[in-house]
């Protein structure tokens, strides 16, 4: 098995994308409560704050940042999609390897991280995350997609109420 490098920063802001095995499903948020705890119970076990999160139907973008001293993001997401996982029957198709494995059919393996390096950057992952719904054209402006931490954004002064309403998206490209 390859031994994936990591960039990790005690204490580190991360962008991060993990996403179904199945990417023609709504899993997600047809579960979204069943996330959602997984998630709770996670932080609970392991803090980290939520600078941003989307859940879409097959993947999820999220910011967090870490406690000071701490880098171990790979085990945040590792547990956030077990419990998922555990609190969903077990009716998917599984591949012979997966059930060889003891393995469930619901995630990908492995999932995209980048260390935030700076303010631009920050911002830029940000705009992402909150741009999705639009971009994969869900809903026609950001502020209809009910699972982002947009809404808090907007009451935190960050993003206007009808930022990206259509006619933005061009201008919010994807994040280096």
């Amino acid at each position: 098995m390859p031994n994936y490098r990591r960039w990790r920063v005690p204490g580190g802001t991360y962008f991060l994308t993990f996403t179904l095995l199945d990417r023609g499903t709504s899993l997600l948020v047809d579960h979204i409560d069943a996330l959602r705890e997984a998630v709770r119970l996670t932080r609970r076990e392991r803090p980290f704050h939520i600078d941003g999160w989307v859940v879409l139907p097959d993947h999820v973008h999220c910011m967090i940042t870490l406690p000071l001293g701490d880098d171990d993001f790979s085990n945040r997401i590792k547990a956030i999609k077990i419990r998922f996982v555990r609190a969903l029957p077990a009716q998917e198709y599984r591949n012979p390897a997966r059930r060889r494995n003891g393995e469930r059919g619901i995630w990908q393996r492995r999932f995209w991280e980048h260390c935030i390096r700076s303010e631009a950057d920050y911002a830029a992952h940000l705009d992402y995350i909150h741009i999705n719904p639009l971009k994969h054209g869900l809903v026609s402006r950001v502020r209809d997609w009910p699972f982002s931490t947009f809404h808090r954004a907007v009451k935190q002064g960050l993003y206007p109420q009808d930022w990206a309403g259509g006619d933005d998206l061009m201008s919010v490209s994807a994040p280096e």
